[in-house]
């Protein structure tokens, strides 16, 4: 079996790059939690699963954290994941994830426990519901069970592990969702081009031009200006949520410098992202993505520079542009 250390590398080399800034015993925690996630989404995304299928494993994986379920059959059917993906990787190993949940101290594991549960039981309902986003709440719903449940699982995690967050704890849990919600935006940006492939189209019909039978027509190369009007669309409303983001770091103190790292990297990384997905056709037909030069340069100056919320205000604002 693998080590959880080395699920993290084949899942993720680039949140495992912030991961491994954090102070113990909050990058063993969060460790542990992305990984469950990933069994989630593997559970969620799996296209060699049907959707009953897929909806009866999540309910039995939210059995499983909580120790209400067996372990042994669901374990065996993620044993059988063949597909070549991240997701897929985690999902086999399983056991390993499970025996570091089963090691974690009580008050974390409860956080994190509560946090996937609720986060896996919104994939199951949104898979029951299907790809039919007829509104920015629609599509809001939506990332707030994937991704703004995450951003409330690290806050509180914060609060239980680091002095001098509990006291904004209540503000951080509202801007801690939007930073989970603006991340997401910022990947349903970068995977429209797989949109048709997977045949979910992560678009709300309220943000496609009137002219348009459904958002799957902005896929069409007759359709790029239509298209480029839903990418605007969704890259403002992608602003919105990182300003959120950027108030939701500054109120990290500054003594827990690793944390504000840990949060400023995938923060850096989604405005830079957002600035060459702006306004770029090629989002429509293939993934658009920073340059690793770009990647290592930004690390580097946040290593430095991020202990300065100043300096971060600038800097996203460079990156934006």
């Amino acid at each position: 079996m693998a080590t959880l250390q080395q699920l993290l590398l084949g899942s993720s080399r680039t949140f495992s790059v912030g991961i491994d800034l954090l102070p113990e015993p909050l990058r063993q925690e969060i460790t542990v939690a992305y990984l469950l996630l990933r069994v989630s989404d593997y559970l969620e995304d799996s296209e060699v699963l049907a959707d009953d299928d897929k909806i009866a494993m999540l309910e039995d994986w939210r059995r499983a954290l909580a120790d209400h379920g067996e372990r042994t059959a669901l374990i065996a059917r993620l044993g059988e994941a063949r597909e070549e993906t991240p997701d897929a990787l985690v999902a086999r190993d399983a056991t390993t994830v499970l025996e570091g949940l089963d090691r974690m101290e009580p008050r974390a594991r409860e956080i994190v426990v509560r946090r996937v549960r609720e986060s896996t039981a919104g994939m199951a309902r949104w898979t029951r519901r299907g790809s039919v986003f007829n509104n920015e709440a629609d599509l809001d719903d939506y990332m707030h069970e994937v991704a703004g449940r995450v951003g409330l699982l690290l806050t509180e995690l914060f609060a239980l592990r680091l002095s001098g967050v509990a006291r904004s704890a209540e503000r951080m849990m509202e801007l801690g969702r939007e930073f989970g919600l603006a991340l997401q935006t910022v990947n349903v940006i970068r995977g429209l081009h797989e949109d048709p492939r997977r045949d979910w189209v992560y678009v709300p019909r309220s943000f496609v031009p009137e002219e348009l039978q459904s958002p799957a027509a902005i896929f069409d190369p007759s359709n790029v200006e239509a298209g480029m009007s839903v990418v605007a669309r969704l890259a403002a409303k992608a602003d919105s949520h990182l300003a959120a983001a950027l108030r939701y770091v500054a109120l990290i103190p500054r003594r827990h410098h690793r944390v504000r790292l840990f949060c400023l990297l995938p923060l850096f990384f989604a405005i830079r992202t957002l600035a060459v997905s702006r306004g770029n056709p090629d989002v429509l037909r293939a993934e658009v993505k920073m340059t690793r030069d770009e990647v290592r340069a930004i690390t580097r100056h946040a290593r430095v520079m991020g202990v300065s919320n100043r300096w971060i205000g600038w800097y996203c604002g460079r990156l934006a542009g």
